[in-house]
């Protein structure tokens, strides 16, 4: 039973090209950004306001969301459990650099 067929979805594909390991790093960002401003982009209504800055100090990046004011519920979530979920996930990208993130959602 351990040996494969041609095609099956089991196999180890050795050939992957890895030119898309780096994606958070085009322009100087970082994973954790370019997740945080995918993340806001797919929620919002006005994917054009969105806008992330970044500020590194030693190993912590401090991330500010700034969405449209029509958004901010949006982002935010009932009880704040959508924000509470991005933190999350781009903690999780941060992890991966061993980088300590910290969001905050901006009201303008």
């Amino acid at each position: 039973m351990s040996d494969y067929e041609a095609g099956d979805i089991n196999t180890i594909i050795d050939d992957v090209d890895h030119a898309d390991d780096n994606l958070g790093n085009e322009a100087g960002g970082s994973m954790p950004e370019a997740v945080l401003t995918y993340l806001a982009r797919q929620l919002t209504r006005e994917p054009d306001a969105v806008v992330v800055e970044a500020d590194q100090r030693g190993g912590e990046l401090k991330l500010r969301l700034h969405v449209g004011p029509d958004d901010m519920g949006r982002v935010i979530g009932r009880r704040g459990r959508t924000a509470q979920a991005i933190r999350a996930l781009v903690a999780v990208a941060g992890a991966r650099t061993e980088t300590r993130t910290n969001v905050d959602i901006v009201d303008d």
